[in-house]
């Protein structure tokens, strides 16, 4: 279950940066209250980069692990 977990907080965090870039745009806030959404941001950021760069090592770990170097087209109806 880990791995949903992974995906939840990704989605949820992203969206909490979404909502900070809209509250920052409108410019509805003081100095104070922009530096405050800028810092989260950033840490919202790092995260969400962090979460995709796992995602990417796994996906190259199992495309290693079967000795494949480029991905295949995806075809659902030849399942």
């Amino acid at each position: 279950m880990p791995k949903k977990t992974t995906a939840i907080n990704f989605e949820k965090t992203l969206a909490d940066l979404e909502q900070l870039v809209d509250m920052m745009e409108k410019g509805d806030l003081s100095l104070e209250e922009s530096l405050k959404h800028f810092e989260r941001g950033i840490q919202l950021t790092k995260t969400c980069q962090q979460v995709l760069h796992e995602a990417e090592q796994k996906v190259s770990l199992l495309l290693d692990k079967n000795g494949q170097s480029e991905l295949e087209p995806f075809n659902p109806e030849d399942s």
